[in-house]
């Protein structure tokens, strides 16, 4: 009896257990901007495992951060996706990757929480200006770390373009101070969080951000949002310099690249060709990416 207990036991596991018939997902490193959260998590990687049988792992972080370590070799991912030209035009001359295809597009916005006690001021549109809104010196404002965030350092450009915009000389430090504020200063996906649970009244974003998520949001002129390809030498009247380097603001464009030493480098490719197709589109289109327009391919 026993021998036959011992028997059926091992038929169960047999069944339960994982066989060769069974496909296993081919998993797939993407180290991507962090504001792409949403993006990747409900929409890409769902889509992916089905249309390519790959199972997508994440590395969200800020573009620069990511394009310093994949340069430093500390991690090694299949894809990096990246928001401006900068950190992944660091990532071409280091010899990682041999091209980046531009597959997106956003704008800077002022995200602001329902729940900030100056949510009716950002609301009407017959009230104050954003950026007097702004000034107040109770409001809890978020933002990145411009040494490793290309978001950090576009709201400091936004609002130099700002300050020429609206004749408002200074408004800048007025409402950042300097230039790395512990205070304002947030990882990218911890910003959104608090302002959606109300520990912060407003903070910068891309515009696809506040809307993934349902926040609201000021939209910007398209003079000082850095979202018009065809006004980038306009938006590089603004400088920021950091670590004795003299910065300029790019369009916000979306880049994506194969690493020359990706570890599953067929699958990138498929996904990166899959990117640039009608699916990935419209499911950016749904996430409210804009199509990345006349951007091109970036090379070393």
């Amino acid at each position: 009896m026993k021998f036959i207990c011992g028997l059926l036991i091992l038929a169960l596991i047999a069944l339960t257990a994982p066989g060769d018939g069974v496909a296993q997902a081919e998993p797939i490193e993407v180290a991507y901007a962090g504001s792409m959260g949403a993006l990747m998590d409900r929409g890409i990687g769902p889509e992916i495992a089905r249309s390519l049988g790959a199972e997508l792992r994440g590395r969200a972080q800020g573009s620069t951060g990511l394009a310093n370590l994949i340069i430093a070799g500390s991690i090694r991912p299949d894809v990096f996706i990246a928001v401006t030209s900068g950190p992944m035009r660091t990532v071409l001359k280091a010899g990682k990757a041999g091209r980046a295809v531009p597959i997106a597009r956003t704008e800077m916005v002022i995200a602001y929480s329902p729940q900030s006690r100056y949510a009716a001021e950002f609301a009407r549109r017959d009230g104050p200006p954003w950026w007097q809104i702004l000034e107040h010196p109770n409001l809890r404002f978020g933002r990145t770390d411009p040494n490793v965030d290309p978001q950090g350092l576009n709201v400091i450009f936004m609002l130099q373009l700002a300050e020429a915009y609206y004749h408002q000389p200074g408004l800048a430090d007025k409402i950042l101070g300097p230039q790395f504020n512990p205070r304002q200063i947030f990882q990218e996906p911890e910003v959104m969080a608090r302002l959606q649970a109300g520990q912060l009244d407003a903070s910068a974003a891309y515009k696809s951000q506040p809307e993934a998520m349902g926040l609201p949001f000021v939209a910007l002129p398209r003079e000082i949002n850095l979202g018009d390809a065809a006004l980038a030498m306009e938006y590089r009247k603004a400088t920021v310099t950091l670590n004795g380097k003299t910065l300029h603001p790019s369009p916000l464009v979306f880049y994506a690249a194969v690493l020359r030493d990706a570890p599953h480098r067929k699958l990138a490719e498929r996904f990166l060709a899959w990117l640039e197709g009608a699916d990935a589109r419209a499911i950016m289109t749904r996430y409210h990416y804009d199509p990345p327009g006349d951007a091109e391919v970036l090379t070393p």
